[in-house]
Protein backbone atom coordinates (compact mmCIF):
# COMPACT_ATOMS: atom_id res chain seq x y z
CA UNK A 1 0.00 0.00 0.00
CA UNK A 2 1.42 3.15 -1.39
CA UNK A 3 1.90 6.32 1.53
CA UNK A 4 -0.29 9.04 0.85
CA UNK A 5 1.07 12.88 0.20
CA UNK A 6 -0.04 14.17 3.33
CA UNK A 7 1.37 10.85 5.33
CA UNK A 8 4.76 11.42 3.35
CA UNK A 9 4.74 15.32 4.00
CA UNK A 10 3.68 14.99 8.13
CA UNK A 11 6.69 12.04 8.33
CA UNK A 12 9.07 14.32 6.54
CA UNK A 13 7.79 16.78 9.06
CA UNK A 14 8.74 14.95 11.75
CA UNK A 15 12.02 14.22 10.86
CA UNK A 16 12.87 17.86 10.11
CA UNK A 17 11.17 18.74 13.37
CA UNK A 18 13.81 16.28 15.29
CA UNK A 19 16.90 16.99 13.01
CA UNK A 20 16.37 20.81 14.09
CA UNK A 21 15.22 20.61 17.92
CA UNK A 22 11.96 21.34 17.80
CA UNK A 23 8.73 20.16 18.60
CA UNK A 24 7.01 18.11 16.56
CA UNK A 25 3.94 19.12 14.56
CA UNK A 26 1.56 16.72 15.15
CA UNK A 27 1.70 15.55 18.74
CA UNK A 28 3.52 19.07 19.87
CA UNK A 29 6.04 17.25 21.84
CA UNK A 30 9.19 19.15 23.47
CA UNK A 31 12.30 18.40 21.74
CA UNK A 32 13.89 15.67 22.70
CA UNK A 33 17.62 17.17 23.24
CA UNK A 34 18.12 20.73 24.28
CA UNK A 35 17.59 22.79 21.64
CA UNK A 36 20.70 25.05 22.52
CA UNK A 37 23.08 22.16 22.15
CA UNK A 38 21.63 20.67 18.56
CA UNK A 39 24.94 20.46 16.41
CA UNK A 40 26.01 18.74 19.75
CA UNK A 41 23.65 16.38 20.40
CA UNK A 42 23.57 15.18 16.30
CA UNK A 43 27.58 14.47 16.68
CA UNK A 44 27.02 12.70 20.02
CA UNK A 45 24.06 10.67 17.72
CA UNK A 46 26.34 9.69 15.29
CA UNK A 47 29.89 8.72 16.91
CA UNK A 48 30.90 6.86 19.59
CA UNK A 49 33.39 7.35 22.31
CA UNK A 50 35.83 8.93 23.04
CA UNK A 51 33.87 11.09 20.05
CA UNK A 52 34.96 13.55 17.66
CA UNK A 53 35.14 17.33 16.80
CA UNK A 54 32.89 19.08 14.50
CA UNK A 55 32.38 22.85 12.71
CA UNK A 56 30.38 24.20 11.02
CA UNK A 57 29.21 26.98 9.21
CA UNK A 58 26.80 28.78 6.63
CA UNK A 59 28.47 32.39 6.51
CA UNK A 60 27.59 35.27 3.41
CA UNK A 61 30.83 37.55 3.72
CA UNK A 62 30.10 41.43 3.19
CA UNK A 63 31.17 40.82 -0.44
CA UNK A 64 28.25 39.04 -1.00
CA UNK A 65 29.90 35.72 -1.29
CA UNK A 66 28.09 32.51 0.60
CA UNK A 67 29.87 29.56 1.82
CA UNK A 68 28.70 26.71 3.83
CA UNK A 69 31.23 24.39 5.31
CA UNK A 70 31.60 21.14 7.77
CA UNK A 71 33.88 18.94 8.86
CA UNK A 72 34.23 16.54 11.15
CA UNK A 73 37.74 14.53 13.08
CA UNK A 74 37.47 11.54 15.12
CA UNK A 75 38.67 12.74 18.63
CA UNK A 76 41.09 9.46 18.80
CA UNK A 77 42.87 10.76 15.26
CA UNK A 78 43.28 14.22 16.24
CA UNK A 79 44.88 13.60 20.01
CA UNK A 80 47.36 11.12 18.19
CA UNK A 81 48.21 13.46 15.75
CA UNK A 82 51.89 15.48 15.70
CA UNK A 83 50.72 18.79 16.38
CA UNK A 84 53.94 20.02 15.35
CA UNK A 85 52.53 20.04 11.96
CA UNK A 86 49.75 22.48 12.58
CA UNK A 87 52.37 25.10 13.62
CA UNK A 88 53.17 26.80 10.20
CA UNK A 89 49.72 26.81 9.48
CA UNK A 90 48.45 28.61 13.11
CA UNK A 91 51.57 30.75 13.11
CA UNK A 92 50.67 32.29 10.12
CA UNK A 93 47.36 33.45 11.39
CA UNK A 94 49.65 34.86 15.07
CA UNK A 95 50.32 38.15 13.41
CA UNK A 96 48.13 41.20 13.44
CA UNK A 97 48.26 42.36 9.99
CA UNK A 98 48.08 38.88 8.24
CA UNK A 99 44.88 38.47 10.97
CA UNK A 100 43.92 42.03 8.68
CA UNK A 101 44.71 41.50 5.76
CA UNK A 102 42.30 38.37 5.97
CA UNK A 103 39.40 40.22 7.34
CA UNK A 104 40.36 43.09 4.35
CA UNK A 105 40.62 40.21 1.82
CA UNK A 106 36.99 38.75 3.65
CA UNK A 107 35.18 41.97 3.41
CA UNK A 108 36.22 42.64 -0.48
CA UNK A 109 39.61 43.43 -1.08
CA UNK A 110 41.41 41.48 -3.18
CA UNK A 111 44.40 43.22 -5.04
CA UNK A 112 47.42 44.35 -3.67
CA UNK A 113 46.54 47.55 -5.07
CA UNK A 114 43.75 47.78 -2.32
CA UNK A 115 45.47 46.52 -0.19
CA UNK A 116 48.33 48.95 -0.38
CA UNK A 117 46.04 51.28 0.20
CA UNK A 118 45.31 50.36 3.79
CA UNK A 119 47.31 52.44 6.10
CA UNK A 120 47.88 49.59 8.87
CA UNK A 121 49.05 47.02 6.28
CA UNK A 122 52.76 48.74 6.06
CA UNK A 123 55.06 48.76 3.44
CA UNK A 124 54.80 47.12 0.13
CA UNK A 125 57.96 44.86 0.64
CA UNK A 126 56.14 43.57 4.52
CA UNK A 127 52.84 43.31 2.47
CA UNK A 128 53.92 40.70 0.28
CA UNK A 129 55.85 39.41 2.56
CA UNK A 130 52.96 38.76 5.23
CA UNK A 131 50.76 37.39 1.82
CA UNK A 132 53.60 35.04 0.93
CA UNK A 133 53.18 33.67 4.44
CA UNK A 134 49.33 33.46 4.46
CA UNK A 135 49.24 31.78 0.99
CA UNK A 136 52.31 28.58 1.94
CA UNK A 137 50.24 28.41 5.34
CA UNK A 138 46.94 28.10 2.64
CA UNK A 139 44.90 30.88 4.04
CA UNK A 140 45.01 32.67 1.00
CA UNK A 141 45.35 31.54 -2.70
CA UNK A 142 46.33 33.66 -5.77
CA UNK A 143 43.29 34.02 -7.70
CA UNK A 144 45.41 35.87 -10.75
CA UNK A 145 48.33 38.13 -10.75
CA UNK A 146 48.32 40.58 -7.65
CA UNK A 147 44.68 39.71 -6.96
CA UNK A 148 44.39 36.89 -3.44
CA UNK A 149 41.28 34.87 -1.93
CA UNK A 150 40.15 32.89 1.29
CA UNK A 151 39.56 29.66 -0.79
CA UNK A 152 36.17 28.84 -0.03
CA UNK A 153 37.04 25.93 2.30
CA UNK A 154 39.09 27.47 4.57
CA UNK A 155 36.49 30.33 5.41
CA UNK A 156 34.47 28.67 7.50
CA UNK A 157 37.75 27.13 9.65
CA UNK A 158 39.02 30.72 9.44
CA UNK A 159 36.48 31.71 11.63
CA UNK A 160 35.75 29.19 13.69
CA UNK A 161 39.45 29.79 15.33
CA UNK A 162 38.86 33.03 15.14
CA UNK A 163 35.87 32.13 17.66
CA UNK A 164 37.93 29.78 19.35
CA UNK A 165 39.68 32.77 20.98
CA UNK A 166 37.23 35.01 22.20
CA UNK A 167 36.79 34.74 25.95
Amino acid sequence: MEESLAERVARLEERVARLEGAPTSQMGEAPSHDATFWALNGLKDRVEDPGAVLFTGSVTLPSGEHYEWQQAHPADDLLSDDWSQAAETMSALAHPVRLLLLREILHGARTTAELAAHERLGTTGQLYHHLRQLVAAGWLRTTARGRYGVPGERVVPLLVVLAATRR
